[in-house]
């Protein structure tokens, strides 16, 4: 059968940027056929992206595929070198469904249209390379590339505080994503060869100092962009002051990159330093769902609550990765696809809010519920599933992490039972402050704040309504069949928990404890060794 070598993610990737050339030459004057192109390139990429991993991706290959190796600047040893697996495969589609939508989200911006969509364009292109690049020197300017345009859009649509947001936005992802270089050059000159290629870095060994150093570096990168407690506090800011489309891809897409960035890097190339901090983000990831959780309950402000929100269930991330097996990291990836989701979804109906109230503040707002019952009824819709309603992605996805974290070998009892109390505590407090706002914005005394009859307010129009179902419709989709997400990356996620399993123990075996204080996991027994080694064996069958 005769076969087209077609460079789909160079194709997915270029044509964003391609496009960006022609805005300047359409004919525009209030911005309306700018939109229709923006949201036309948008479609045109999501649906590429779907055809080209449809035709030639295998689901059940756990290795890099769609691989493109060309030379760019050989001085440097930097390749445009692109490849998706089980982990970026799944968040690239992600991307260009939620970029799409906040494209077509973006219908009334009328200031610089020109600039906005291009900008739009180029933080898809961005955002595509981040997952798609197998350089690591490409990986970082990829990274690097999708700042400038999320700090741009902050400080020209945002809000009364915007260049302030903007600015520490820009300070806090840019100076933390140095050490992403550092630690690539070190991964990348250590040993006999010189190479950028991140399957070749994974199979270099390097000593367990310079892997702890790495670590922690690249965690501090990642870190402000997931983003974990103490480095999260641009985040708030960034939403507070962000438009709702540009909120919807923040939090959609781009906090998903520091998740990404942790599987790929710290878990697949440095397994023996993992397994030394994965104590650490365990508890990293309780103390952001338990301070996310208390965060958000005293925000008057609608989307710094949903801002705090998003700290809150990343955290969930931070411990399934921490689980060191198969089902934790499992959890993990479908927290980031199902928060991707449910966060757009709550940021653009925070949009179409406030397009009607000109206001962000819960307690100038109440008894819209008569006025806007669309509105309403898919506002309270997507804190359902955010809140992890049975029957929607975000149980699936926190019931799987915390399976993940509790079937772990690699912990005592009592470290687990800690760990999963207080995440349990979390999630009770997630419905307490999702349900209060809704009370508050949609229930209570009507015209509270207002100066205008509430029944002036329009209800979501068919545009919103679109746009909410085509976020709410997989929300429903995973949560009640699971399978459409999971089968994405499951083979690739056994692959990387066995890689970590492998290490497990013989790690386990040269050590007393993992950690001096003896709160975690004890030197493992024979029995258990086996068990491990048994599993490991398994993965590989897989």
């Amino acid at each position: 059968m005769f076969s087209l070598n077609i460079p789909w993610l160079s194709a997915i990737l270029l044509l964003p940027i391609v496009a960006c050339i022609a805005i300047p030459f359409i004919p525009d004057k209030n911005g309306k056929t700018l939109r229709w192109y923006a949201l036309a390139i948008g479609i045109a990429d999501f649906a590429l992206t779907v055809f080209g991993f449809a035709r030639d991706y295998n689901l059940s290959d756990p290795n890099f595929q769609l691989v493109e190796r060309y030379p760019w600047v050989p001085q440097l040893g930097l390749n445009w070198s692109l490849a998706v697996d089980g982990i970026s495969m799944p968040l690239i589609l992600l991307t260009g469904f939620v970029t799409t939508l906040a494209i077509f989200a973006s219908w009334n911006v009328t200031y610089k249209p020109r600039l906005f969509y291009t900008l739009m364009l180029l933080l898809y292109s961005g955002q595509i390379g981040v997952f798609a690049a197998s350089d690591l020197l490409l990986f970082f300017l990829m990274w690097e590339l999708e700042l400038v345009p999320v700090y741009l859009l902050i400080s020209i649509w945002g809000g009364p505080k915007r260049l302030y947001a903007a600015t520490k936005f820009i300070l806090y992802t840019a100076l933390a994503s140095i050490f992403i270089l550092i630690g690539g050059l070190a991964m990348a000159f250590y040993g006999d060869t010189v190479t950028f290629d991140m399957a070749e870095l994974s199979a270099k060994h390097y000593p367990i100092a310079l892997e702890l150093l790495l670590y922690g570096g690249l965690l501090i990168s990642f870190g402000v962009k997931l983003p974990i407690f103490p480095l999260h506090t641009w985040l708030p800011d960034a939403h507070g002051e962000a438009s709702a489309p540009v909120s919807m891809i923040l939090a959609g897409v781009l906090l998903k990159m520091g998740g990404y960035g942790l599987i790929r890097l710290n878990v697949e190339m440095l397994p023996h330093a993992h397994i030394y901090f994965a104590p650490v983000l365990a508890i990293l990831g309780v103390v952001n769902v338990v301070y996310g959780a208390l965060t958000a309950f005293g925000q008057e402000n609608l989307k710094r609550r949903l801002a705090c929100s998003s700290i809150s269930h990343m955290g969930f991330v931070l411990i399934g990765i921490a689980a060191l097996n198969e089902l934790g990291i499992s959890g993990a990836v479908l927290q980031m696809l199902s928060h991707g989701l449910i966060a757009a979804a709550l940021f653009f109906l925070c949009g179409v809010t406030y397009e009607r109230t000109h206001t962000l503040l819960i307690e100038k707002m109440g008894g819209m519920a008569k006025s806007m019952p669309k509105v309403f009824a898919l506002f309270t819709a997507g804190s359902m599933a955010s809140l992890a309603l049975p029957g929607m992605s975000g149980f699936v996805s926190e019931l799987t992490v915390f399976l993940g974290l509790a079937s772990s070998y690699a912990y005592s009892t009592p470290f687990k039972v800690v760990v999963i109390f207080l995440a349990a505590v979390g999630l009770i407090v997630t419905p307490i402050y999702l349900l209060s706002m809704l009370r508050r914005v949609f229930y209570g005394k009507e015209n509270l704040g207002f100066e205008f009859d509430l029944q002036q307010f329009v209800d979501a129009k068919p545009r919103e309504i679109a746009i909410a179902a085509c976020l709410l419709l997989p929300i429903v989709g995973i949560g009640l069949y699971p399978k459409v997400a999971t089968q994405t990356y499951d083979v690739k996620t056994t692959a990387v928990a066995t890689q970590v399993q492998n290490a497990l123990p013989v790690f386990a075996q040269e050590q007393d404890r993992l950690f001096s204080g003896g709160l975690f996991a004890p030197k493992l027994a024979p029995s258990q060794t086996t068990g491990l080694l048994s599993i490991a064996d398994l993965g590989k069958g897989a």
